[in-house]
C-alpha cells in the first residue's frame, strides 16, 4: 500500500477522516448497486438504496467516534437506541444489505478497506447467484384469483386448459363449497405472463361451461 494510504488508514487526521467518509460513500454506492442490480424490479422501496449509501457513511462516522474507547462505545449504543424507525423492513433480503451497508461502512470506518473491498465482491458474486435461481415474483406482481364452478365439474380438469396460456405460475390456496353447497370456490395465488391480460383471463373464465362466477384482485403489498 503507497505511504500517502498507509497514512489515511492508520493515522486518523481531518485528511484521514474526510478519506474514509469519501471511501465509505464509494463503497456504500456499490452495496446499493448490487443491491439494485439483484433485486426485482418494484420489490423493494426507492429511496432503499439511497439509505445503504448513507447507513455506510453514518457507521464509518460512528467507528471513527467510537476508536478505541469502550466507555464511548456503549454510551453511542445506549444514545443510538432510542432511534426508531417508522418503516419496517419487509424482506430478509434487505435486512442482509442494511447488514452489509453496516459492515462495510464499519470496515472502512475501523481502517481496514480491504476487508470491506472483498465483501462487496464475495457478498456481490453470492447475491448474483441466488438472483438467478428461480425466485417469486414481487408481492406487488401477484393475483389472487378465485372461481365458482358447479358442484358436479371437475374445477382442475375444466380450469387448466384456460389458466396455463396466461399465467406464469399458480398455486392452489383454498377450496371450499358456496352458494350453500351449490358451487365449489377454487382459490388461487397466480402472477400473469402479461400484466394487461387480467381482463381478458376473466373473460375466458366467464366463459367456460360450469363457471359460475370468476374474482381476480392484485395482492397488496404489505403495509409499510
Amino acid at each position: 500500500m503507497p505511504e500517502f494510504f498507509r497514512g489515511v488508514w492508520t493515522n486518523p487526521s481531518a485528511g484521514a477522516v474526510l478519506a474514509r467518509l469519501i471511501g465509505a460513500m464509494v463503497l456504500g454506492g456499490f452495496v446499493a448497486f448490487i443491491y439494485r442490480a439483484t433485486r426485482q424490479n418494484g420489490d423493494s422501496q426507492p429511496s432503499f438504496p439511497v439509505t445503504l449509501v448513507l447507513l455506510s457513511i453514518l457507521i464509518a462516522m460512528v467507528t471513527q467516534v467510537i476508536g478505541d474507547n469502550v466507555a464511548r462505545a456503549f454510551s453511542l449504543v445506549g444514545a443510538l437506541s432510542i432511534v426508531r424507525f417508522r418503516t419496517v423492513v419487509r424482506d430478509t433480503q434487505d435486512t442482509a444489505f442494511v447488514i452489509f451497508a453496516v459492515a462495510v461502512g464499519m470496515a472502512v470506518g475501523a481502517g481496514h478497506p480491504s476487508v470491506a473491498i472483498s465483501g462487496l465482491g464475495v457478498v456481490g458474486v453470492a447475491a448474483w447467484i441466488m438472483s438467478r435461481r428461480g425466485a417469486l415474483p414481487p408481492a406487488e406482481h401477484l393475483y389472487a384469483l378465485e372461481v365458482k364452478v358447479g358442484v358436479g365439474q371437475d374445477a382442475e380438469a375444466a380450469l387448466k386448459p384456460v389458466l396455463d396460456p396466461f399465467l406464469k405460475s399458480r398455486r392452489l390456496t383454498s377450496l371450499s363449497t358456496a352458494k350453500q353447497g351449490m358451487a365449489i370456490e377454487v382459490c388461487y395465488q397466480v402472477a400473469l405472463v402479461r400484466e394487461g391480460s387480467a381482463g381478458e383471463l376473466v373473460r375466458t373464465l366467464n366463459k367456460v361451461e360450469g363457471v359460475q362466477g370468476v374474482s381476480l384482485h392484485r395482492i397488496s403489498a404489505p403495509e409499510e
